[in-house]
């Protein structure tokens, strides 16, 4: 499979590590950026046979057999269009646009057309995803009742994160792994939603907190912010202990307690280059399959999750100026 990726930054890094980690099935081909130094540098660090000094010369490359979209996510739809214009499968980078909107039209286009799409937010795609998940049906710590969810880093320093017109602020950077991980692990059967957040001077959201209440009873309580230290961390309460996970957006350790808070056990995770490999193997698969999506992130779960993102904005005043109209 030829991988071409768009955008030359670090998330594209991370993804070249994975291609070259891989075996030959997979083939670092070909790195676009719109400039082409950047591109030539990107291409001999990793590997890649060909270096585009626009993304209108990638997508013009018949032997592209899936671009992975790893711009600002400001930028992703128009990627995006461009890509499917040319046919091209798409793997897009979370969060997988910068509103509802955007994401509807795109995978309506991508369903229509005939072409696969799917949103590259790579805790879905990972073996820790499932042993989380058999970890709960087994009953090892009783009936789940709550969870909890933080992802702060401190990022207002960066430019993208401050900025309006790049769809900046907390939400779609850092919210989109305490929110998926309430989704993977109780579900969408969200009744209400109560939120408070503190905005940037610039008006994006800076400092978010949520509370998820859903149809059973559960519910999640959730934070995540860019002015914050550092805390990456969930954990799921159950009647007979709980399970605490180290890292949201790749797990890195998963430990049971009992219900007085002692350690039960440590549970291993496999070994990965570094995680992004799950997704390029997910997106083979549902290509050799013919299918327009990945199982483990189907068209529904990311227009739901935007769904939610687009209500917390509007609860909050954050608009974005390009979507004024």
């Amino acid at each position: 499979m030829n991988i071409a990726i768009m955008g030359a930054g670090n998330v594209a890094g991370q993804m070249a590590v994975a291609i070259n980690g891989l075996d030959e099935t997979f083939h670092a081909y070909a790195i676009a950026s719109r400039s082409l130094e950047k591109a030539c540098a990107f291409a001999g660090k990793w590997n890649f046979e060909k270096a585009y000094g626009s993304y209108e010369e990638l997508v013009a490359d018949e032997n592209v057999d899936l671009v992975y979209i790893a711009t600002p996510h400001a930028m992703h739809y128009e990627n995006a269009v461009l890509c499917l214009t040319h046919q091209k499968p798409i793997l897009v980078e979370k969060a997988f646009t910068a509103n509802a909107a955007q994401a509807k039209s795109l995978l309506s286009r991508a369903k229509k057309e005939q072409i696969f799409a799917t949103e590259a937010i790579w805790t879905r795609y990972m073996p820790s995803r499932q042993i989380v998940l058999e970890l709960l049906d087994s009953g090892i710590i009783g009936d789940p009742t709550s969870l909890t969810a933080e992802f702060s880093y401190p990022l207002s320093h960066i430019n993208r994160m401050q900025a309006p017109e790049l769809a900046g602020g907390a939400l779609l950077d850092l919210g989109v792994y305490p929110l998926t991980f309430a989704s993977m692990f109780f579900g969408n059967d969200v009744t209400k939603f109560e939120s408070n957040t503190q905005l940037y001077h610039t008006g994006v959201d800076a400092d978010d907190e949520l509370k998820l209440y859903y149809g059973n009873g559960k519910t999640a309580q959730l934070r995540f912010s860019m002015l914050s230290e550092f805390k990456n961390e969930g954990v799921i309460y159950g009647t007979d202990g709980s399970i605490r996970i180290c890292d949201l957006n790749n797990f890195s350790k998963i430990t049971i307690y009992d219900s007085s808070d002692n350690v039960v056990k440590d549970v291993p995770i496999p070994e990965q280059i570094n995680g992004y490999e799950y997704e390029l193997i997910a997106c083979q698969k549902a290509l050799e399959a013919g299918s327009l999506e990945c199982a483990a992130m189907p068209h529904s779960e990311t227009l739901l999750l935007m769904q939610w993102m687009n209500s917390l904005r509007k609860t909050w005043g954050v608009i974005y100026p390009f979507e004024k109209d």
